[in-house]
């Protein structure tokens, strides 16, 4: 789980507007922090695999959200992209 105030430092820095908290890049940004601390726990716990699931599915939710911005708005899919260096 994201922390209340690491939470809050990642909506504040992608948000679109001030009362903004479900925007795609927000909720973009916020899977991408939790995928990278599940990733580092399987580092240390490979036969984790209810919580590898949960990864997974982690990162179907994120890539249905960026084809839907890349769809309907490819100038901010592209600043999302370049923001958290997901793609080359």
């Amino acid at each position: 789980m994201l922390a209340r105030d690491q939470k809050s430092n990642i909506i504040n820095a992608y948000q679109t507007h001030t009362t903004d908290t479900g925007s795609p890049e927000v909720q973009i940004a916020l899977l991408s922090e939790r995928i990278g601390q599940l990733t580092e726990h399987f580092r240390t716990h490979k036969k984790d695999h209810a919580s590898r699931r949960g990864l997974l599915m982690m990162v179907s939710k994120r890539r249905s959200l960026l084809d839907y911005l890349k769809k309907y708005d490819a100038e901010r899919y592209k600043t999302v992209i370049q923001k958290l260096g997901i793609r080359k």
